[in-house]
């Protein structure tokens, strides 16, 4: 089962969910605030993709952080940061089984699921 998981009121999950939906993709959401987020799949998905894929620098929450949290980031920290503040992960995060995929695009969700 494909489980997309994200943030229910972030525009980029509103956009995959729609994708999913319009193509008759099959697929469970996991919200990040409601649901949580077990420490042992983070670690699987630093492991599989780099913490510096999911870690969202773009983000109002990173811009937030202290200049000397930003300035000393790095694996342990960032993984801790984002079990703290689910919402610093970017989104979506779509886990098709054997496969992760951050991120969404139209092109790249047509050609995952060909």
């Amino acid at each position: 089962m494909t489980t997309l998981y994200g943030i229910k009121n972030c525009d980029t999950i509103k956009k995959a969910k729609k994708w999913l939906e319009s193509n008759n993709i099959e697929f469970q959401f996991h919200d990040f605030r409601k649901d949580g987020l077990d420490k042992k799949q983070l670690q699987q998905w630093v492991d599989e993709l780099g913490w510096e894929i999911l870690l969202n620098k773009r983000g109002t929450t990173w811009r937030q952080l202290p200049d000397d949290v930003k300035d000393t980031i790095d694996e342990k920290n960032a993984i801790e940061l984002m079990l703290e503040n689910p919402a610093i992960i970017k989104r979506p995060v779509l886990d098709m089984g054997s496969k992760r995929v951050v991120g969404f695009k139209d092109a790249d969700y047509q050609q995952l699921f060909k």
